[in-house]
């Protein structure tokens, strides 16, 4: 099984790369994509892993962008570690730290929660995000899971709301393509991120260079991922299924979605990096 979504605590994920490598391991996952969010700190422990639990790595990043002012998550394959990456990962880290302050302080001012608390559970390595806010909001005991927050405290509808900073989606295409990578158009039908695109903007981004669609995702209603299907056949694009694992974080499961080995092949051929077979 080839499950090419999935994160670790270096983002939002709840588990270190070596727990996740090794539940990928019990689960019989073959090959695993660690997708973590604008980072790639990540890369190194789970190479590590890879090599101890014999599932293959292959290396990769999600990426939040804009298109006529809607969030378009991205992931990106087998990139070179460029200067243009890292510096993106730097620019995303700063962003996220403001937001989630300013999102926090504003929570404090009614004793929801307090910064250390959010600094406690999210770790000193992980790209902060809206999800730590949510674990420390269940480590309080307020929410009995991270999906009651997104869904009050945590909705754009929500009076602590913050927007973030988010390159575009043509700066993100060719951040992932200049590093010589593979660009794939996550849950692309998914209400819950920020609100299911309209086709034509699925066709803009292909359009802009997207090599692929994340076709089989639990977020993309199920006639719609008959659409996607047919999209990618009739343009000749890679079609991926994953999980979007997050650990304990989600209820999302290793392997639920996965994507075929020729489609692995497409993305490996495609770029600059190779699949690591440990």
């Amino acid at each position: 099984m080839i499950d090419l979504h999935t994160h670790s605590a270096y983002s939002d994920g709840t588990q270190s790369p070596r727990e996740l490598f090794e539940e990928a391991a019990r689960a019989g996952i073959t090959v695993l994509g660690l997708t973590d969010h604008d980072t790639v700190a990540g890369y190194e422990e789970a190479r590590e892993a890879a090599r101890e639990t014999g599932v293959g790595l292959v290396t990769g990043i999600e990426i939040s962008t804009r298109l006529h002012g809607k969030v378009v998550h991205l992931l990106g394959y087998l990139f070179d570690e460029t200067e243009g990456i890292t510096q993106h990962c730097i620019r995303v880290q700063e962003a996220r730290v403001t937001r989630l302050k300013n999102m926090v302080d504003a929570m404090a001012e009614d004793r929801l929660i307090t910064w250390d608390e959010v600094l406690a559970v999210a770790g000193s390595e992980a790209t902060l995000g809206r999800p730590h806010i949510a674990d420390a909001l269940f480590k309080r005991g307020t929410i009995s899971h991270r999906d009651e927050a997104f869904a009050t405290y945590l909705s754009p509808r929500s009076p602590y709301y913050r927007d973030y900073w988010a390159p575009s989606l043509p700066e993100a295409i060719n951040l992932i393509h200049d590093g010589g990578g593979v660009v794939i158009w996550a849950h692309p039908r998914a209400d819950s991120r920020g609100g299911a695109h309209g086709w034509s903007a699925i066709n803009e981004g292909i359009d802009l260079g997207i090599d692929g669609l994340e076709v089989d995702h639990r977020d993309n209603p199920a006639e719609d991922r008959e659409k996607l299907a047919r999209i990618v056949m009739k343009l000749g694009l890679v079609r991926t299924g994953s999980s979007d694992y997050h650990g304990s974080g989600k209820h999302n499961q290793l392997g639920e979605h996965t994507t075929s080995p020729d489609m692995l092949d497409r993305i490996a051929h495609k770029a600059t990096m190779e699949v690591y077979y440990p």
